[in-house]
């Protein structure tokens, strides 16, 4: 899997986890999902986003061109 495809599935799940805290633990939860779509938002545009850095980190993941390249 690339970063950029563990980083689109971490986002929809910390959506989707925010949605149900917001319903069943309490309202303000629903800042965690503001912070993430501002967070996919401002990384459309810079390129930059924290969580693909952790990404490639900890669970040693490759960008799509640098397995595009490893495939040569």
């Amino acid at each position: 899997m690339s970063v950029e495809k563990a980083l689109t599935a971490f986002a929809g799940f910390m959506v989707l986890l925010s949605v149900a805290l917001t319903v069943w633990v309490h309202p303000n939860w629903v800042w965690l999902t503001v912070f993430v779509g501002a967070n996919l938002f401002q990384q459309s545009y810079t390129g930059f986003c924290p969580a693909s850095i952790f990404l490639k980190k900890v669970f040693k993941l490759k960008t799509e061109r640098e397995l595009a390249l490893q495939k040569l």
